[in-house]
């Protein structure tokens, strides 16, 4: 194995052919195991618009002296996929186009507040969450946060499009923080935080009302995909039906 080799990042797109349907869609960075947080600098418009921020990092320096990470690695910010375009010892910086302004919450971030930071994984990296591009699928709204126990629970709402993707037992991206879904009703999704998520995370300072970035579990989204016909590709996913999957081969046991 290659330490330090990473697999394709943000910029690098894979385009897929199936009897299907036809997407284009960037490969899978990310595990969603949080390495650090940093802090926002600073936050100024781009040459050419968008913005450009500044990041204070706590990651340690390597053995050669240089920081963990190069011009052009991809890092994930509270879930997102950016690239570094400079960085140092205490501090990197990274551009963000307007499609990710408006789609993430990155558009809203302000000096002085904390993101969860995860660099993309190497040859040599451990799974220790689940599959994560840092493609935000959908902007969700913190529904309550209640204390139980040890824990603390957080329903999140998100719109249907995605929900329809996030199942009870499976896994979802939340700021980029690989967690499990407790359960589901018609407006969003439950989680239990465990005390050290929570100690090392930015979930902490998320209240009711707040946004956070949802991306719904690459294989659920996969799966969808191939069973869509063709003519659903440019319009609302319909809900699968027991009619579709006969269509599809699968055998239905009946009564």
């Amino acid at each position: 194995m290659v330490e330090g080799l990473r697999v394709p990042t943000c910029g690098q797109p894979v385009e897929t052919l199936t009897e299907t349907f036809i997407f284009r869609e960037e490969t899978w960075v990310f595990t969603g195991i949080v390495e650090a947080q940093g802090t926002i600098r600073t936050v100024r418009s781009g040459h050419q618009g968008g913005k450009e921020l500044e990041i204070a990092h706590s990651w340690a320096m390597s053995s050669e002296g240089s920081p963990p990470f190069v011009v052009g690695d991809s890092i994930a910010h509270d879930g997102v996929c950016l690239t570094v375009i400079s960085g140092d010892a205490q501090h990197f910086r990274v551009e963000v186009g307007p499609e990710t302004l408006e789609r993430t919450t990155i558009g809203t971030l302000k000096v002085g507040q904390v993101v969860n930071l995860e660099r993309s994984l190497t040859l040599s990296t451990r799974l220790g969450g689940h599959m994560v591009q840092g493609h935000v699928d959908a902007v969700g709204q913190v529904r309550s946060v209640t204390q139980r126990d040890n824990a603390w629970d957080l329903w999140v709402d998100i719109p249907p499009e995605i929900l329809r993707l996030v199942i009870p037992r499976g896994s979802v991206s939340v700021d980029g923080i690989s967690l499990t879904v407790v359960d589901r009703d018609a407006r969003g999704f439950q989680l239990s935080i465990i005390p050290h998520t929570w100690k090392v995370t930015s979930l902490r300072q998320r209240s009711v009302g707040s946004g956070v970035n949802v991306e719904a579990d690459l294989l659920v989204r996969y799966v969808d995909g191939l069973l869509q016909p063709k003519s659903a590709l440019h319009s609302n996913p319909s809900s699968l039906t027991l009619e579709r999957l006969s269509e599809l081969g699968f055998g239905l046991l009946k009564d």
